[in-house]
């Protein structure tokens, strides 16, 4: 898990930097995806030490519940993104969906892997 952590922070970070840089570096909120997904991926990274795997990773599975939360409500815009329906700021709904999707998935999985965990304790 603590690689999967660091490739889902790794995949925010870049959400955020392309978002930014792909709206022409308008709105610092671009940046969001990657101000979740650095220290996913740091917590990854300290996962990697088994003394700190526990605690590290329940701490980014709930980073990336904040995260999906946090993004959730560009989900419900997709739709209308998707349809071609003209909309205030398409860009920040397909961040926001892109960013929920990621930290979904990624809850998810940490789920599995705890339960999994816990079934072989």
């Amino acid at each position: 898990m603590p690689r999967i952590a660091i490739v889902f922070g790794s995949l925010l970070v870049l959400v955020g930097v392309g978002f930014y840089v792909g709206t022409g570096a308008a709105s610092v909120t671009a940046l969001i995806p990657a101000f979740i997904g650095l220290p996913l991926a740091l917590l990854g990274g300290l996962a990697t030490r088994e003394n700190l795997r526990r605690h590290a990773m329940h701490g980014a599975a709930a980073l990336g519940l904040l995260g999906f939360l946090g993004s959730a409500r560009g989900l419900a815009q997709l739709p209308a993104l998707l349809s071609g329906e003209p909309l205030a700021r398409p860009a920040a709904v397909a961040g926001q969906s892109l960013t929920a999707a990621l930290c979904l998935v990624f809850v998810i999985l940490c789920v599995r892997s705890f339960v999994e965990a816990r079934r072989k304790a």
